[in-house]
Order: C-alpha cells, then structure tokens, then sequence
C-alpha cells in the first residue's frame, strides 16, 4: 500500500525531473539551431534568457528543497509514522509546484509575493513535521 507521504515524495522527485528535462530540452534546442554551442551553457543559465534563468532556479529550488521536505518524507516512510505526514504532504507539493511555476512566469513584485508564500507554506509544514516526528 503506497502512503501519501510515499506518493508526495516520488511526485516531488518527478517535478524536479520534469523541470530539468523542460531545461535540457531547451538548451538542445539551442545547440541544434546554433544558438549557442554546447560547451558554452553557464550553469546558472546567466548567458541565457531571463526564462531560461529562472528555469535554471526553480530547478536548483527543488533540489535544494528535497533534502529537507524529501528527508521528513523518508523519515515518516521508514519509521512507520506516515500518519504524522500523510495528511500534509498533498500541500507541500501543491505549495512546491505553484513556487516553481509562479518562479517560472514572473519576476513581478507580486509573483514574489506569492512565492515567498508557497515557500513559507512549505517551510511551516516541515517545521510541523519536525515537532511532530520527534515529539512522538
């Protein structure tokens, strides 16, 4: 029986493939059509366009998330307490998807508002789950 923890955790993985294929795919494109050659990619996209920039971000968000929301969510699944994050986790990844979206459409004062808050929703969520796993 998959959890929702279990769930969460391998949609979140898949997010952060799915933003880094989107980025590949991009970046052939470009080495394809001679845009850019395919030695020349700055790791951060710095070269590139401000898209391209903030995909190269939201991308590294993810990655630099995992450790902590992923390592809760493995917590949980090994030590049989998915209860404590099952009921959570659905909305860490929809706050987690609409940061990374929202990262992607906008640098706007109001976009990042609005990921400040999909951010911070994420951040309150795994401190509850702190508390939570090891109060029990």
């Amino acid at each position: 029986m998959t959890t929702a923890s279990a769930s969460v955790l391998t949609a979140f993985i898949a997010w952060s493939l799915f933003l880094l294929v989107l980025m590949e795919a991009l970046r052939t494109r470009l080495v394809v059509k001679g845009a850019v050659a395919s030695n020349a990619f700055a790791p951060d996209n710095a070269n590139l366009s401000p898209f391209m920039q903030r995909l190269s971000r939201a991308h590294a968000n993810c990655l630099e998330g995992l450790p902590i929301f992923g390592g809760l969510l493995l917590i949980a699944i090994a030590t049989g307490r998915t209860g404590v994050t099952d009921g959570l986790a659905p909305w860490l990844l929809v706050a987690r998807v609409v940061q990374s979206s929202v990262h992607l459409l906008s640098l706007s004062v109001p976009a990042v508002n609005v990921r400040f808050f999909a951010f911070a929703v994420q951040m309150g969520i795994a401190a509850y789950w702190v508390w939570a796993l090891l109060a029990r």
